[in-house]
């Protein structure tokens, strides 16, 4: 039964993850709706247009965010900023959600260039000074976390519109996109069971720091960084246990790996509540 009983847990992780293609399926999803090779080359460019001005609006209303929240009445005032009546923000049904999608998923692209640049760097001069994994995640995490800073008052107001049902695909697909796109710069490029694992892990300690930096008054957020230094250190003695003691069974590392990821998420849930501090 342990075979099947693994097999089983490894394909509920490979769906789990699949959930990280949402958006380029999305993508494909519009092109197989179109009507093929007798398509004209006009109506693809017309739709590359509508998506370049939902781009630039959507660009445009980030400045709007701070007063307005991630609303209809920010993308609005994004469209006027440009030149585009308000009344476009009935290009976007979802309101709130797409301008969320559109700063979340932007941020994403950001740190991923800023993370291959560095690697080919490195490449380029082997000499050149290299951090370690665990360093590597750490500030990456932190770069991708200070881009939120800006946003920090009505961030909170951006995660309740991502955990509403239909919009609980897309936010899974962004973080897990993130913390692949991390892991994958500092080396982690196996592929085993513990190539998920270790991927959750980092979602958790990600969403657990992103919680504890809404909350977080110290200059420059240094308890923040602080506490991600914690989370990272936790998760790397956890990490030497299982590496120096007696490969375990796949029901003890199923157990461990819950352990950790629970104690990630209790962490989380001290933060909204009465705890603050360790």
């Amino acid at each position: 039964m342990k075979p099947i009983k693994i097999i089983i847990i490894n394909n509920g992780f490979r769906r789990l993850w699949t959930s990280r293609a949402l958006l380029a399926d999305q993508s494909e999803n519009d092109s197989d709706k179109k009507t093929g090779p007798q398509q004209s080359i006009h109506e693809e460019s017309d739709e590359e247009y509508e998506k370049n001005i939902e781009t630039k609006i959507l660009g445009a209303s980030l400045k709007f965010v701070p007063d307005m929240g991630w609303s209809k009445q920010a993308i609005s005032a994004g469209a006027e900023s440009i030149g585009y009546p308000g009344v476009t923000h009935g290009l976007f049904p979802n309101g709130g959600a797409a301008l969320v999608q559109h700063f979340y998923s932007m941020c994403n692209r950001e740190l991923n260039q800023m993370l291959e640049k560095e690697t080919l760097a490195i490449e380029a001069d082997p000499s050149s000074p290299r951090k370690a994994p665990e360093v590597q995640i750490r500030d990456a995490v932190e770069t991708r976390l200070r881009m939120v800073i800006p946003y920090k008052k009505t961030w909170p107001q951006a995660l309740a519109i991502m955990t509403l049902p239909p919009n609980v695909p897309t936010a899974l697909a962004n973080l897990l996109t993130l913390v692949d796109d991390i892991c994958y710069y500092a080396g982690d490029r196996s592929v085993d069971m513990n190539w998920y694992t270790r991927r959750i892990i980092l979602a958790t300690i990600y969403k657990a720091t992103e919680l504890y930096m809404l909350r977080d008054t110290s200059e420059d957020h240094k308890e923040t960084w602080l506490f991600l230094d914690r989370r990272i250190n936790d998760a790397l003695q956890v990490y030497m246990v299982l590496s120096n003691s007696a490969k375990p069974s796949p029901d003890e590392a199923l157990s461990r790996v819950t352990e950790t990821a629970t104690a990630v998420f209790v962490t989380a849930r001290n933060i909204l509540g009465l705890r603050w501090n360790r």
